[in-house]
């Protein structure tokens, strides 16, 4: 994720609002019925008895969604306080401590991954990396969705719900995201895009699902 600093920040950041983190977006896909459907879509075509990865979990409120539906679920994230949130509040989840670009995981090791909006906090230059990471951790046929918001701009944030933080929103280019996954190995099988619900900041959100051979 960029010079050492960059991550620092990040894992600070989101150490210092992992509760109000929790609290604001832990029941945030009872109103987002796209995300559900994805989510659903992407277990129903896991290999039966694989794991499903969580790649920049957070609190793990995503992996939990999924280990309610039956799932076997593993949250990987850079902020130790997130995963300590996540331990505390989901036990039925497995957490590590990681970062994208250099997951603790074995090759191979996942049915499928999910990616939500994790990848924009790297750094331009490493997210050739992470998506070679994220394919390496995948068993063949595996699936990685990823989500993202759409754009060029580098959003700044020095607040989030009282707390001080430090830490930048990366939009990116679907067609750069898909050509970087299909660099990889992958293959592209879904590109989506849609506008943002009303209780949602105002961006334009891309959904990719990408399975490796």
């Amino acid at each position: 994720m960029g010079d050492l600093g960059g991550i620092d920040t990040v894992r600070r950041s989101y150490d210092t609002v992992a509760e109000k983190y929790l609290a604001n977006l832990g029941d945030e896909l009872a109103g987002k019925p796209l995300d559900r459907a994805l989510l659903a879509a992407l277990a129903e075509q896991t290999e039966p008895g694989t794991p499903i990865a969580d790649l920049g979990c957070g609190p793990g409120h995503v992996a939990a969604w999924l280990a309610a539906r039956g799932a076997t679920t593993v949250g990987i994230d850079l902020s130790p306080g997130m995963v300590a949130v996540g331990r505390r509040e989901y036990p039925e989840v497995e957490f590590r401590e990681g970062d994208l670009v250099a997951l603790p995981a074995e090759d191979g090791e996942f049915g499928s991954a999910v990616a939500f909006y994790s990848i924009i906090h790297i750094h331009p230059d490493d997210l050739r990396r992470a998506v070679g990471e994220a394919y390496r951790v995948l068993r063949p046929s595996g699936l990685l969705l990823v989500s993202f918001h759409v754009g060029s701009e580098v959003r700044h944030v020095e607040e989030l719900w009282g707390q001080k933080v430090d830490v930048d929103f990366r939009f990116l280019d679907p067609s750069h995201v898909a050509g970087l996954l299909e660099e990889a190995g992958f293959a592209v099988e879904m590109r989506m895009e849609r506008v943002n619900y009303p209780h949602e900041v105002e961006t334009r959100r891309a959904y990719l699902l990408a399975r490796r051979p």
